[in-house]
Formats: structure tokens, C-alpha cells, sequence
């Protein structure tokens, strides 16, 4: 799956490719569904005095509805004390919200809808963490069925149960549905996404690997960048959920053909499918993309048994290596999608619009994708990552400490390093998990990264709920987090330039390599080949004895 070669091979790539746009889609979609317009209340003329009630337009407006230094007040009205013709408090909006649209470029969202502002503005958070659950529940079902059905299989199931989930996201007819289909939505897209990366990297060999998941990096990002010109085409946001949702019906239609996304034939020499791996294989050699290692472990598993052989995640608490390393990197993911919105947070304000944050975001992980492309193939994942995680804990804490004391300029430029180094630990903490976790186990492993990931990124939508006061503790406790994810890198082994484990016992023998590696001294090479050195020692033992019992005698000068 290289960039370079015929036309089968550019055929394969696109096909891992180019879902990623569409899943890029439906991941996005609720940003602009949840996005909240500038409001105010409607005027409501029972509340004012007789005297006031036959005004109209701009004289109404400023006799019901508070001025503040803003704008309008978006949650309060006037209150007149009977026979007073002056206000003497505020009371909470009667008779709805006036709302300044387009929103993300969309004249009704979820907010419209059903008034998702001041008292119920809570329900905004509530709907983006629902949908990250999904995510959440979908890596973790989808890597299961992955080591245990395929990750072809897996993919195009996930894609196909999407399509009716997601029509039923935009036919809801209340909220809660909104609640229950955006999370089953959000668990079929998470399921597509993890099978289609774990075939992707399955199919490229090691020099390839990096630059082709940093590709579809790529994609996913110009999936994003897509968003909101297709709000502004849509205009509804039934509408833009449906045309997302006839596009992945359009890509589960053309993805089920082979050519397009195949078996990974590592997958299944390790669960010993034969049949089905000399197929895989077959398909490859012809679309010139040998797989000679693959090829000589299947002609070495044809000599045994042929019976398929299946792995379960619980195995992973059964080793030591494979373990350790899951966890870092499922923590590193965590720490590195969850300090994020501790950066967003100051950069927010200098960018008041959807459109702006929007590519402001994605230009920050444009850059850290670019980055980890250039870097970690040159200088090796592990030192990328600590890198990474270093200068993330480090502009967190200088955030912390010296936010009031810093100038703007310096606070804006720690952000964004933050962000974009953020984005780097969590890209990099997830392909760096599907390097080192064996074939057999790499599904629900890899789910299992991905799921901790998502939890870290509801730490948004959480703090962002309304007389929330937990975003310092949230900066102060991820922060230390990412202190610790720096001790804890250091005890990763290194993947790059080498092929993936297979087995069990593959991954058990990835171990650590020493931090500073240091040249052989000449003192620590052996005098004699081991091939030299007999192995039965009477040889030299009889030799010895006879040189000591008949020593020669001095010669004479």
C-alpha cells in the first residue's frame, strides 16, 4: 500500500484513504448541531405595565428586554411591579428566544430546535458527551469483533449500521431520541474508523507505515474542512445529518468490493485461516505488492494444523510486556485529547466565529500530523512522543502558574503550542499502540487506546456545562498527568523499522531499548568466534595435562 507503484496498488491506498473524509464528516457533524447562536428573549407585552404594552419594534424591545454591555440580555426580561412604570428585577424568559442565524451556517440546529439555551443550555454538553460515549462503546465493541470476525468484515457491518442510525438521528422527534441515536451514530462510526485503521497499517510494510496513516490523517482533516461548506448548502440541520448520512450509505454501496479494502493477510496467517490468507496474498501479488514474509510463514503453517486459532483481549492481562505498553499508550492518548481543551480554552476568545475556531483547530493539527511525519520516521516514535508529551506538560504549566502575569501574545503562542503538541502525543500515543500490539490482539487493544481517548476528549463538553467551576482542577489534574505520562514513555520499546508482532510471544519480546545507546567496547568482544569455541572441553583438558607432566628441557645457547 506505498504511494508509488500501478494502479491496483493507488486503488488500494484511495481505498483507505478516502473513508476517512466521510468519517470525518459524521465525527465533526456535531460541533455545527450543537453550535449556539446569539439570542435574546422575546418581548413578552403581559409582563409590562398598560401604559407600555401598545409599544412596538425598537421601543418594546427596550422596555422588556434588559441592555447589558454585550447586547441584549439572552435569559432575562423586565419585571414591573403592578402600577409601576419602572422595572424593578429581572424574571426568566416566557415566551421564547429570538436567535441571530445562521449558527455554523445552518438556520435551525439542535439549539433552535428545542430551545437549548439558558435554563436547558446544559442539554448541549450532555448531546456531545453521549455522542463521545458512543465512540467510546463502538472502539471497544468494534476491536472485539476485529480479532474475532475480520477487520474488513467489521468495517463494512459498521458503515451499514450507521445509515439507518443516522436517519434516524435526522427524523427525531424529540430530544431524547437525539440523545440515543447520536450515541448509537457516534458507536457505528467508531467502529468503521478503528477497522479501517487497523487494515490500513496491516497491509503496509514498515518503511510505508507512518506516511500512509499520516495520509489518511490528511483526509480526515479535509473531511473536516468540508463541514462547513456543506452546512452552508444544507442550511437545516436534518438536512446536513441526512447528506452525511447518504454519503457513508454511498461509501458502504462501493466498498464492498474487495479492491477496494482487502483482508489483511497478516491477520489471518496469525489466526491461522490458510485458505483465505493464500487468497489475500494471491490478490496482493497481483496488484504487485509481494508479501515474501507473509508468503514464508504460510508455507510454514501449512506443514501444521489449519484449524483457525482466535485471541480475546483478556489474554492482554495474562502478559507483562504487551500490558505495560497498552496502558502507557492508552494513558498518553488520554492525557494527550483531554489537556487539549485546557489550550482551546484561551485561544476561544480570538476567535469568536465557528468558521475561525474551526480552522484554527485544524490548522494546529495539520501542523502537529505534518510533524510527526517528518520527525518520528527519522528520529523514532518514542522520541517524538516524549517529545511531544514534554512540551505539552510544560506549556501547561506555564499556563497554570502564569496565565495573569504573561503577556497576551505569550499566552496565545502557548496555546497554540500546546494544542498543536496535544494533537502530536495523541496521534502519535494511538500508531504507536498498533505497532507494538500483536496481530492477534491489536483489534481490541487498539480499541481500548482509542476508547481512553475519547473519554479524554469529553473532558470539553463537561466543563463547558453551565456554573461548572472544575476547569482548574481539570487543568491542575491533567497537567500532573502529563508529568507522569513523561516518566512513563521512557519505558516504551522502539517500533520503528520494524515488523509488526504477530503472536503473543512477538509482542512479549518487544522490550525496552536503553536510552542512550553506546558503541561495543573492545574489551567486551569475544577473543575467539563462538563457532570456534568446541564444545567439549576434554579436548583441551588432555593436551594441558601432558604439556604440564613433561615439561622441555631448556635449550642451550
Amino acid at each position: 500500500m506505498a504511494l508509488r507503484g500501478s494502479r491496483p496498488r493507488g486503488r488500494r491506498a484511495a481505498g483507505g484513504w478516502a473513508p476517512c473524509a466521510a468519517l470525518a464528516l459524521g465525527w465533526a457533524l456535531g460541533w455545527a448541531l450543537g453550535a449556539e447562536p446569539p439570542h435574546r428573549c422575546r418581548p413578552d407585552p403581559a409582563l409590562l405595565p398598560p401604559p407600555l404594552r401598545r409599544l412596538g419594534g425598537p421601543a418594546l424591545l427596550r422596555a422588556a428586554v434588559p441592555r447589558l454591555r454585550g447586547g441584549w440580555s439572552p435569559c432575562q426580561l423586565y419585571r414591573y411591579p403592578p402600577g409601576s412604570p419602572r422595572p424593578n428585577g429581572t424574571a426568566p424568559c416566557t415566551r421564547g428566544w429570538h436567535y441571530a442565524l445562521p449558527a455554523a451556517g445552518l438556520r435551525a440546529n439542535l439549539v433552535t430546535q428545542w430551545d437549548l439555551v439558558c435554563a436547558s443550555r446544559w442539554k448541549v454538553p450532555l448531546e456531545q458527551t453521549t455522542h463521545l460515549l458512543g465512540w467510546t462503546l463502538g472502539s471497544v465493541t468494534a476491536g472485539l469483533a476485529c480479532d474475532r470476525f475480520g477487520r474488513r468484515p467489521t468495517f463494512l457491518l459498521s458503515l451499514a449500521l450507521a445509515v439507518p442510525v443516522g436517519l434516524s438521528v435526522a427524523l427525531a422527534v424529540d430530544f431524547l431520541m437525539v440523545l440515543v441515536a447520536r450515541l448509537l451514530f457516534g458507536a457505528a462510526l467508531a467502529g468503521a474508523f478503528l477497522a479501517l485503521y487497523v487494515a490500513r497499517l496491516e497491509l503496509c510494510d514498515p518503511p510505508h507505515r507512518l506516511g500512509v496513516t499520516m495520509v489518511a490523517g490528511f483526509f480526515w482533516m479535509a473531511g473536516e474542512l468540508l463541514l462547513p461548506g456543506l452546512a452552508l448548502l444544507c442550511r437545516d440541520w436534518r438536512v446536513l445529518q441526512g447528506a452525511v448520512t447518504m454519503i457513508l450509505a454511498l461509501l458502504a454501496a462501493s466498498w464492498w468490493c474487495p479492491a477496494l479494502l482487502l483482508e489483511p493477510p497478516r491477520w489471518l496467517l496469525a489466526t491461522r485461516q490458510l485458505e483465505s490468507a493464500r487468497r489475500s496474498l494471491q490478490a496482493l501479488a497481483e496488484d504487485n505488492c509481494p508479501q515474501d514474509s507473509l508468503v514464508a510463514e504460510l508455507e510454514a503453517l501449512s506443514e501444521g494444523p489449519q484449524r483457525p486459532r482466535y485471541h480475546s483481549v483478556c489474554e492482554i492481562c495474562g502478559t507483562r510486556v504487551i500490558w505495560k505498553n497498552g496502558v502507557i499508550l492508552g494513558f498518553a492518548a488520554f492525557i494527550g485529547s483531554g489537556i487539549r481543551h485546557c489550550f482551546t480554552r484561551n485561544l476561544l476568545p480570538h476567535l469568536p466565529h465557528f468558521f475561525s475556531s474551526h480552522l484554527a483547530l485544524l490548522g494546529t493539527e495539520a501542523a502537529a500530523c505534518l510533524f510527526v511525519c517528518l520527525t518520528a520516521e527519522r528520529f523514532g516514535r518514542r522520541a517524538i512522543l516524549l517529545l511531544c508529551t514534554v512540551l505539552t506538560g510544560i506549556s501547561s504549566l506555564l499556563l497554570l502558574a502564569l496565565t495573569q502575569y504573561l503577556l497576551e501574545l505569550i499566552v496565545l503562542t502557548l496555546s497554540v503550542v500546546g494544542t498543536a503538541a496535544s494533537h502530536a502525543v495523541t496521534v502519535l500515543s494511538i500508531f504507536f499502540a498498533s505497532e507494538v500490539l500483536p496481530t492477534v490482539v491489536r483489534g481490541a487493544g487498539l480499541g481500548l487506546v482509542l476508547g481512553a481517548n475519547f473519554v479524554g476528549k469529553a473532558a470539553a463538553p463537561i466543563t463547558a456545562i453551565p456554573n461548572s467551576r472544575g476547569f482548574f482542577l481539570h487543568h491542575v489534574v491533567f497537567a500532573s498527568f502529563a508529568i507522569l505520562a513523561v516518566l512513563s514513555i521512557m519505558l516504551l520499546p522502539e517500533s520503528q523499522g520494524r515488523a509488526l508482532p504477530q503472536s503473543l510471544q512477538d509482542g512479549e519480546s518487544r522490550r525496552r531499548p536503553p536510552l542512550f545507546r553506546r558503541a561495543p567496547r573492545e574489551d567486551h568482544l569475544p577473543l575467539l568466534a563462538p563457532r570456534a569455541l568446541p564444545h567439549d572441553y576434554s579436548q583441551l583438558a588432555a593436551p594441558g595435562r601432558r604439556t604440564l607432566r613433561s615439561p622441555e628441557p631448556p635449550r642451550e645457547m
